[in-house]
């Protein structure tokens, strides 16, 4: 009876270890997908703006010089 409590016992202990290693495996994954999404965001709103900008610029100069 005691080594079927203990087996009981560490079959749950291994469950419990599996699904905490699990839940932070996929904790992890998700914040490397959300720091992902935002560099990429980040990244096209900063080229937008440089795009804006370059452009705003060469349409100064065009109209500056005709």
């Amino acid at each position: 009876m005691v080594v079927v409590i203990h087996v009981q016992a560490v079959v749950v202990l291994v469950l419990v270890v599996v699904v905490v290693v699990v839940a932070a495996a996929a904790a992890v994954v998700v914040v490397i997908i959300i720091i992902v999404v935002v560099v990429v965001v980040v990244v096209v709103v900063v080229l937008t703006m440089v795009l804006v900008v370059v452009v705003t610029i060469v349409l100064v100069v065009v109209a500056a010089a005709s």
